[in-house]
């Protein structure tokens, strides 16, 4: 028998590879595609039947005059609260 005692294997620190740091513009550049996906998820579920988007669109295709008339007074009453 041995008098020394058994070391532990060797533990390398390098096993897992270290994740390259993302770039500030890589980071910028998801942040942004997240953003716009979940804008887009928005605007997708407005716009199923019922919903505000789907309604307003119906209102608009039927009177586009009377929308965009209304639309204008909207625009000149909120400009002119600034």
């Amino acid at each position: 028998m041995n008098d020394k005692p058994s070391q532990p294997p060797y533990v390398y620190e390098g096993l897992d590879p270290v994740p390259e740091p993302k770039s500030t513009i890589a980071e910028v550049s998801d942040a942004v595609r997240g953003a716009a996906d979940r804008v887009s998820d928005a605007i997708e579920s407005g716009r199923k039947p019922g919903m505000p988007l789907s309604i307003l669109a119906n209102i608009a295709r039927e009177a586009p005059l009377g929308s965009l008339l209304v639309a204008f007074l909207l625009g000149v009453a909120v400009a002119r609260r600034r």
